[in-house]
Protein backbone atom coordinates (compact mmCIF):
# COMPACT_ATOMS: atom_id res chain seq x y z
CA UNK A 1 0.00 0.00 0.00
CA UNK A 2 1.65 3.61 -0.91
CA UNK A 3 1.98 5.58 1.79
CA UNK A 4 0.56 9.33 2.00
CA UNK A 5 2.89 12.40 0.61
CA UNK A 6 4.22 14.64 3.17
CA UNK A 7 6.14 18.05 3.14
CA UNK A 8 9.70 17.69 1.41
CA UNK A 9 12.88 19.05 2.43
CA UNK A 10 15.49 18.63 0.27
CA UNK A 11 19.41 18.52 0.26
CA UNK A 12 21.17 21.30 -0.96
CA UNK A 13 23.43 21.47 -4.22
CA UNK A 14 26.44 23.59 -3.97
CA UNK A 15 27.67 25.71 -7.17
CA UNK A 16 31.26 26.82 -7.09
CA UNK A 17 31.73 30.02 -9.31
CA UNK A 18 34.48 32.15 -10.44
CA UNK A 19 32.33 35.16 -9.33
CA UNK A 20 31.14 32.84 -5.75
CA UNK A 21 32.14 34.42 -1.72
CA UNK A 22 31.71 32.98 1.57
CA UNK A 23 28.61 34.29 2.62
CA UNK A 24 26.36 31.13 2.31
CA UNK A 25 28.23 29.92 5.01
CA UNK A 26 29.00 32.84 7.23
CA UNK A 27 25.59 34.66 6.68
CA UNK A 28 23.34 31.27 6.94
CA UNK A 29 25.33 29.02 8.57
CA UNK A 30 25.26 26.83 5.54
CA UNK A 31 28.71 24.43 5.26
CA UNK A 32 29.23 23.67 1.48
CA UNK A 33 32.83 22.19 2.13
CA UNK A 34 35.11 20.73 0.75
CA UNK A 35 34.74 23.90 -1.60
CA UNK A 36 36.70 26.94 -0.81
CA UNK A 37 33.42 29.19 -2.13
CA UNK A 38 30.52 28.88 -2.92
CA UNK A 39 28.51 31.26 -5.41
CA UNK A 40 24.93 29.40 -5.59
CA UNK A 41 22.99 27.29 -3.46
CA UNK A 42 20.73 25.34 -4.65
CA UNK A 43 17.31 24.50 -2.47
CA UNK A 44 14.94 22.37 -4.88
CA UNK A 45 15.86 21.80 -8.39
CA UNK A 46 14.11 19.24 -10.67
CA UNK A 47 16.11 20.27 -13.34
CA UNK A 48 17.76 17.03 -15.17
CA UNK A 49 20.97 15.50 -13.53
CA UNK A 50 20.64 18.26 -11.46
CA UNK A 51 17.83 17.44 -9.20
CA UNK A 52 17.78 17.67 -5.32
CA UNK A 53 17.29 14.91 -3.27
CA UNK A 54 14.69 14.38 -0.63
CA UNK A 55 15.99 14.72 2.82
CA UNK A 56 13.77 13.45 5.29
CA UNK A 57 10.94 10.73 5.93
CA UNK A 58 10.51 7.53 3.99
CA UNK A 59 10.78 8.86 0.62
CA UNK A 60 14.84 10.39 1.55
CA UNK A 61 17.07 9.70 -1.67
CA UNK A 62 14.39 9.60 -4.32
CA UNK A 63 14.84 12.49 -6.43
CA UNK A 64 12.24 15.27 -7.49
CA UNK A 65 10.68 13.80 -10.59
CA UNK A 66 10.37 10.04 -8.48
CA UNK A 67 8.23 11.84 -6.45
CA UNK A 68 5.86 13.34 -8.92
CA UNK A 69 5.67 10.14 -11.11
CA UNK A 70 4.35 8.83 -7.73
CA UNK A 71 2.22 11.03 -6.20
CA UNK A 72 1.05 13.11 -9.64
CA UNK A 73 -1.19 15.63 -8.71
CA UNK A 74 -1.15 14.65 -5.18
CA UNK A 75 1.85 16.78 -5.11
CA UNK A 76 1.61 19.56 -7.76
CA UNK A 77 -2.05 19.65 -8.18
CA UNK A 78 -4.57 18.40 -10.85
CA UNK A 79 -4.16 21.87 -13.02
CA UNK A 80 -0.28 21.82 -12.62
CA UNK A 81 0.06 18.16 -13.33
CA UNK A 82 -1.61 18.82 -16.40
CA UNK A 83 0.36 21.35 -17.29
CA UNK A 84 4.48 20.74 -16.54
CA UNK A 85 3.58 16.67 -16.21
CA UNK A 86 6.29 15.09 -13.85
CA UNK A 87 9.30 18.28 -15.02
CA UNK A 88 9.05 20.68 -11.95
CA UNK A 89 8.56 24.19 -13.11
CA UNK A 90 10.50 25.91 -10.47
CA UNK A 91 14.00 26.81 -9.48
CA UNK A 92 15.07 28.45 -6.14
CA UNK A 93 18.65 29.32 -5.49
CA UNK A 94 20.45 31.51 -3.25
CA UNK A 95 23.37 33.51 -5.03
CA UNK A 96 26.19 35.16 -3.56
CA UNK A 97 28.08 37.48 -5.89
CA UNK A 98 31.40 38.46 -4.50
CA UNK A 99 32.40 39.59 -7.98
CA UNK A 100 30.08 41.00 -10.49
CA UNK A 101 27.62 38.41 -12.58
CA UNK A 102 28.14 38.36 -16.34
CA UNK A 103 25.97 40.89 -17.99
CA UNK A 104 23.40 38.35 -19.28
CA UNK A 105 19.59 37.58 -20.91
CA UNK A 106 17.77 34.52 -20.44
CA UNK A 107 15.19 33.35 -23.31
CA UNK A 108 11.28 33.68 -22.78
CA UNK A 109 9.31 30.35 -23.59
CA UNK A 110 8.32 30.54 -26.85
CA UNK A 111 11.96 31.01 -28.19
CA UNK A 112 12.78 27.69 -25.50
CA UNK A 113 10.51 25.86 -27.35
CA UNK A 114 11.68 26.95 -30.56
CA UNK A 115 15.10 25.67 -29.53
CA UNK A 116 14.67 22.85 -27.32
CA UNK A 117 15.76 24.43 -24.68
CA UNK A 118 13.03 23.19 -22.56
CA UNK A 119 11.42 26.26 -20.19
CA UNK A 120 12.17 30.01 -21.13
CA UNK A 121 13.71 31.41 -17.71
CA UNK A 122 11.52 34.32 -15.86
CA UNK A 123 13.18 35.03 -12.13
CA UNK A 124 12.88 37.45 -9.61
CA UNK A 125 15.71 38.40 -6.63
CA UNK A 126 15.47 38.66 -3.06
CA UNK A 127 18.21 40.85 -1.61
CA UNK A 128 19.15 39.03 1.95
CA UNK A 129 22.63 40.74 2.38
CA UNK A 130 23.85 43.69 0.80
CA UNK A 131 27.46 45.32 1.20
CA UNK A 132 27.91 48.88 1.33
CA UNK A 133 27.42 50.59 -1.69
CA UNK A 134 26.27 47.02 -3.55
CA UNK A 135 24.48 47.50 -6.59
CA UNK A 136 22.85 45.54 -9.57
CA UNK A 137 22.15 46.68 -13.14
CA UNK A 138 18.93 46.06 -14.96
CA UNK A 139 17.88 46.84 -18.26
CA UNK A 140 18.76 49.61 -20.58
CA UNK A 141 18.80 53.41 -19.95
CA UNK A 142 18.22 54.35 -23.43
CA UNK A 143 16.34 52.61 -26.32
CA UNK A 144 19.61 50.63 -28.10
CA UNK A 145 20.20 48.33 -30.94
CA UNK A 146 21.53 45.34 -31.97
CA UNK A 147 24.54 47.46 -33.54
CA UNK A 148 25.41 49.25 -30.77
CA UNK A 149 25.41 46.30 -28.04
CA UNK A 150 27.87 44.61 -30.30
CA UNK A 151 30.35 47.91 -30.72
CA UNK A 152 29.44 48.58 -26.73
CA UNK A 153 30.22 45.27 -25.92
CA UNK A 154 33.75 45.32 -28.30
CA UNK A 155 34.73 49.33 -26.76
CA UNK A 156 34.42 47.68 -23.17
CA UNK A 157 31.65 50.67 -22.27
CA UNK A 158 28.56 48.73 -22.01
CA UNK A 159 27.73 49.28 -18.60
CA UNK A 160 27.29 53.23 -19.31
CA UNK A 161 24.16 52.25 -20.39
CA UNK A 162 22.56 49.95 -18.42
CA UNK A 163 20.46 50.89 -15.70
CA UNK A 164 22.17 50.78 -12.05
CA UNK A 165 20.37 50.42 -8.91
CA UNK A 166 21.68 50.39 -5.24
CA UNK A 167 20.25 47.52 -3.24
CA UNK A 168 19.63 46.88 0.49
CA UNK A 169 18.15 43.87 2.31
CA UNK A 170 14.50 43.18 1.60
CA UNK A 171 14.80 44.58 -1.58
CA UNK A 172 12.89 42.71 -4.27
CA UNK A 173 13.59 42.87 -8.28
CA UNK A 174 11.71 41.06 -11.33
CA UNK A 175 14.08 39.76 -14.08
CA UNK A 176 11.70 39.01 -17.04
CA UNK A 177 13.05 37.13 -19.72
CA UNK A 178 14.59 38.83 -22.26
CA UNK A 179 15.98 41.88 -19.50
CA UNK A 180 19.66 42.81 -19.68
CA UNK A 181 20.75 42.41 -16.37
CA UNK A 182 23.85 41.58 -13.58
CA UNK A 183 24.11 40.82 -9.67
CA UNK A 184 26.50 43.04 -8.45
CA UNK A 185 29.92 42.50 -5.99
CA UNK A 186 28.49 42.14 -2.84
CA UNK A 187 25.13 41.27 -2.94
CA UNK A 188 23.56 37.75 -1.87
CA UNK A 189 19.97 37.17 -3.06
CA UNK A 190 16.95 34.57 -2.81
CA UNK A 191 16.36 33.93 -6.49
CA UNK A 192 12.94 31.92 -7.68
CA UNK A 193 12.95 31.54 -11.33
CA UNK A 194 11.65 29.19 -13.81
CA UNK A 195 12.84 25.63 -14.29
CA UNK A 196 15.89 26.57 -16.39
CA UNK A 197 19.42 26.65 -16.99
CA UNK A 198 19.75 28.43 -19.62
CA UNK A 199 21.95 31.75 -19.57
CA UNK A 200 23.42 34.01 -22.39
CA UNK A 201 26.26 36.16 -21.63
CA UNK A 202 26.83 39.10 -23.35
CA UNK A 203 29.68 41.19 -21.32
CA UNK A 204 31.71 39.59 -18.33
CA UNK A 205 33.77 42.37 -17.90
CA UNK A 206 37.07 41.63 -19.23
CA UNK A 207 37.46 38.23 -16.48
CA UNK A 208 39.49 35.34 -17.22
CA UNK A 209 39.03 31.66 -15.22
CA UNK A 210 41.17 30.15 -12.52
CA UNK A 211 42.77 28.89 -16.29
CA UNK A 212 43.46 32.36 -17.59
CA UNK A 213 40.90 31.67 -20.28
CA UNK A 214 37.74 33.90 -20.69
CA UNK A 215 34.54 32.87 -20.38
CA UNK A 216 32.39 32.11 -23.47
CA UNK A 217 30.03 35.00 -24.57
CA UNK A 218 26.88 34.28 -26.13
CA UNK A 219 26.38 37.42 -28.46
CA UNK A 220 24.45 35.75 -31.25
CA UNK A 221 22.13 34.43 -29.20
CA UNK A 222 22.08 37.57 -26.96
CA UNK A 223 20.60 39.69 -29.92
CA UNK A 224 18.23 37.10 -30.44
CA UNK A 225 16.20 37.62 -27.36
CA UNK A 226 17.19 40.60 -26.01
CA UNK A 227 14.61 43.38 -24.99
CA UNK A 228 16.16 46.51 -26.61
CA UNK A 229 13.49 49.03 -25.56
CA UNK A 230 15.36 51.57 -22.70
CA UNK A 231 13.42 51.25 -18.99
CA UNK A 232 12.13 54.59 -17.64
CA UNK A 233 11.15 52.81 -14.47
CA UNK A 234 12.59 51.42 -11.78
CA UNK A 235 13.33 47.76 -11.87
CA UNK A 236 12.61 47.63 -8.20
CA UNK A 237 9.40 46.40 -6.78
CA UNK A 238 7.38 47.69 -3.88
CA UNK A 239 5.46 45.75 -1.52
CA UNK A 240 3.61 45.86 1.79
CA UNK A 241 5.42 44.32 4.88
CA UNK A 242 3.78 43.58 7.73
CA UNK A 243 4.87 40.89 10.29
CA UNK A 244 2.88 37.68 11.07
CA UNK A 245 0.97 38.53 7.73
CA UNK A 246 0.90 37.07 4.41
CA UNK A 247 2.51 39.67 2.58
CA UNK A 248 1.78 39.61 -1.81
CA UNK A 249 5.08 40.00 -3.10
CA UNK A 250 5.01 39.26 -6.52
CA UNK A 251 2.20 37.59 -9.07
CA UNK A 252 3.16 36.89 -12.62
CA UNK A 253 1.95 33.47 -14.97
CA UNK A 254 5.08 31.91 -13.89
CA UNK A 255 4.96 31.98 -9.78
CA UNK A 256 2.97 33.96 -7.41
CA UNK A 257 5.49 34.91 -4.33
CA UNK A 258 4.45 36.06 -0.96
CA UNK A 259 6.27 37.19 2.40
CA UNK A 260 5.88 36.22 5.88
CA UNK A 261 7.60 37.58 8.38
CA UNK A 262 6.85 35.17 11.82
CA UNK A 263 7.19 35.91 15.33
CA UNK A 264 4.06 34.17 16.65
CA UNK A 265 2.56 30.74 15.14
CA UNK A 266 0.64 31.67 12.00
CA UNK A 267 -1.81 29.57 9.97
CA UNK A 268 -2.18 28.50 6.62
CA UNK A 269 -5.53 28.06 5.31
CA UNK A 270 -4.58 26.54 1.71
CA UNK A 271 -8.05 24.19 0.98
CA UNK A 272 -9.11 26.99 -1.96
CA UNK A 273 -5.74 26.69 -3.83
CA UNK A 274 -4.57 23.91 -5.93
CA UNK A 275 -1.22 23.49 -6.09
CA UNK A 276 1.92 22.73 -4.32
CA UNK A 277 3.47 25.79 -2.11
CA UNK A 278 6.73 26.08 -1.53
CA UNK A 279 8.42 27.36 1.88
CA UNK A 280 11.68 29.21 1.09
CA UNK A 281 13.39 29.84 4.33
CA UNK A 282 15.29 33.14 3.88
CA UNK A 283 16.03 33.51 7.80
CA UNK A 284 15.77 32.38 10.77
CA UNK A 285 14.38 29.25 11.62
CA UNK A 286 11.41 27.06 13.51
CA UNK A 287 9.22 24.34 12.93
CA UNK A 288 6.30 23.56 9.99
CA UNK A 289 3.22 21.82 10.97
CA UNK A 290 0.93 19.91 9.06
CA UNK A 291 -1.78 16.39 9.77
CA UNK A 292 2.09 14.74 8.57
CA UNK A 293 3.82 15.95 11.53
CA UNK A 294 6.44 18.57 12.80
CA UNK A 295 9.06 19.68 10.59
CA UNK A 296 12.23 21.56 11.37
CA UNK A 297 13.35 24.60 9.17
CA UNK A 298 16.36 27.11 8.62
CA UNK A 299 17.68 29.44 6.67
CA UNK A 300 18.80 28.44 3.19
CA UNK A 301 15.81 25.50 3.30
CA UNK A 302 13.23 24.88 1.46
CA UNK A 303 10.05 22.86 1.57
CA UNK A 304 7.85 21.71 -0.63
CA UNK A 305 4.06 21.39 0.75
CA UNK A 306 1.85 19.10 -1.52
CA UNK A 307 -1.23 20.20 -3.05
CA UNK A 308 -3.44 17.60 -0.78
CA UNK A 309 -2.21 19.79 2.47
CA UNK A 310 -4.57 21.55 3.43
CA UNK A 311 -3.48 23.27 5.82
CA UNK A 312 0.13 24.26 7.73
CA UNK A 313 1.06 25.74 10.90
CA UNK A 314 4.69 28.05 10.77
CA UNK A 315 5.67 28.01 14.31
CA UNK A 316 9.21 30.79 14.48
CA UNK A 317 11.57 29.85 16.99
CA UNK A 318 12.17 32.95 17.64
CA UNK A 319 11.13 34.32 14.13
CA UNK A 320 11.32 32.69 10.63
CA UNK A 321 11.19 34.79 7.62
CA UNK A 322 9.66 32.81 4.42
CA UNK A 323 8.91 33.47 0.61
CA UNK A 324 6.09 31.56 0.26
CA UNK A 325 5.68 30.21 -3.52
CA UNK A 326 2.89 29.03 -5.66
CA UNK A 327 1.81 28.49 -9.24
CA UNK A 328 -1.72 29.89 -10.27
CA UNK A 329 -1.71 28.03 -13.93
CA UNK A 330 -2.84 29.63 -17.39
CA UNK A 331 -6.14 27.99 -17.10
CA UNK A 332 -6.93 29.36 -13.98
CA UNK A 333 -5.15 32.85 -15.11
CA UNK A 334 -7.60 32.79 -18.09
CA UNK A 335 -10.62 31.79 -15.77
CA UNK A 336 -9.80 34.69 -13.62
CA UNK A 337 -9.43 37.52 -16.52
CA UNK A 338 -12.94 36.25 -18.22
CA UNK A 339 -14.63 36.74 -14.90
CA UNK A 340 -12.96 40.47 -14.63
CA UNK A 341 -14.30 41.47 -17.76
CA UNK A 342 -17.93 40.17 -17.41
Amino acid sequence: MEQGIYPLKFLPLFKQRVWGGNKIAKELGVDYSPLPSCGELWCLSGLREQETVVANGFLAEAVLEEVIEMYTDELLGEENYAEFGTNFPLLLKIIDANDNLSVQVHPDDDYAERNGLGNGKNEMWYVLQADKDAQLFNGWNKNMTKAEVINRVRENNLIEVLNCERVERGDLFYIPAGLVHSLGKGCMVAEVQQSSDTTYRLYDWGRVDENGKSRTLHMEESLQVLNLKGQKRSGKVHYHYHTDKTNNMLTTPFFTVNHIHCFQGLKKDYSALDSFVIYFCVGGGGFIETESGRIPMRAGEAMLIPAVCQATFIQPQPNMEILEIFIVTQIINNLIDSILKV
